[in-house]
């Protein structure tokens, strides 16, 4: 009887090495069948893994250039006569006037909101802009920018770029780049930073969720990780929020751990 591998019909040209992580007992030409996408975004990572690391030095050497930065993150989508767009631009506007550089994705929407913040009333504007076939490109505001192939590495110098990191509401770009950036804070792989979530119409049914179902009910996270993160439609205390955070040169090994 010819039976199945419970773990699929090539598992036995694998083994286990003593550290019992997978090893191949015949090499990968020999096993064409192994050739799915697994293997080709392997091979493609082995290829470019030098432009990838090019364009995260690429945006660490440009924030590095400005002493104060705020990451201000949102919708690609959001149109100009949309509260939140204007929103954005406000603030954006008060915070450079308060000395600190805007930085955003560089794209549409809150994107350009921010930018345009920063233009009209310091004559600039900070964009790391991703390079997509749809939605996403460099809006007309960003003076100052990058273009990244590789979402990694454009998040990565975003991350650990800024003073304060504000969220708009936003799609599911969004809300990866917000529970990224707070597991990097809980898991104490990036400083302890206000990440300020301003739109409470928009945040509070996920505020409520994570309360309610992450912490009381299935207690996958500790009380304290609520914590984390700020909700506010306030300007007044998003200013004080900001301009009460650590600068980044006052953060030291002890605070950071990559």
């Amino acid at each position: 009887m010819n039976e199945t591998h419970p773990l699929g019909p090539n598992a036995n040209l694998y083994k286990k090495r003593k550290d019992n992580r997978p090893s191949k007992c015949v090499p990968e030409q020999y096993m064409p069948e192994l050739h799915r996408m697994d293997i080709k975004i392997k091979k493609m990572l082995e290829n470019q893994s030098e432009h990838c690391a090019k364009e995260l030095l690429a945006g660490l050497e440009a924030v590095s250039q400005y002493p104060k930065t705020i990451t201000i993150f949102g919708s690609a989508r959001t149109k100009e006569n949309d509260k939140y767009y204007e929103n954005a631009r406000q603030i954006a506007g008060k915070l450079c006037k308060k000395g600190f550089a805007i930085l955003t994705g560089g794209g549409p929407g809150i994107m350009e909101a921010a930018n345009r913040g920063a233009f009209e009333e310091c004559g600039y504007g900070l964009g790391f802009n991703i390079n997509l076939p749809f939605e996403q490109t460099i809006n007309r505001y960003v003076t100052h920018g990058l273009d990244f192939d590789f979402f990694s590495a454009r998040k990565m110098a975003m991350f650990f770029s800024a003073e304060a990191y504000i969220y708009f509401p936003g799609g599911f770009g969004t809300l990866d780049e917000f529970f990224q950036l707070i597991t990097l804070i809980q898991t104490k792989k990036a400083p302890k930073t206000p990440v300020i979530l301003t739109g409470s119409e928009y945040w509070q049914p996920l505020d409520k969720f994570i309360k309610e179902t992450l912490r009381d009910k299935f207690k996958t996270i500790s009380p304290e990780d609520t914590d984390l993160y700020t909700i506010t439609d306030d300007d007044d205390e998003i200013i004080s929020i900001v301009e009460n955070a650590p600068l980044r040169e006052a953060y030291n090994d002890k605070n950071l751990s990559v």
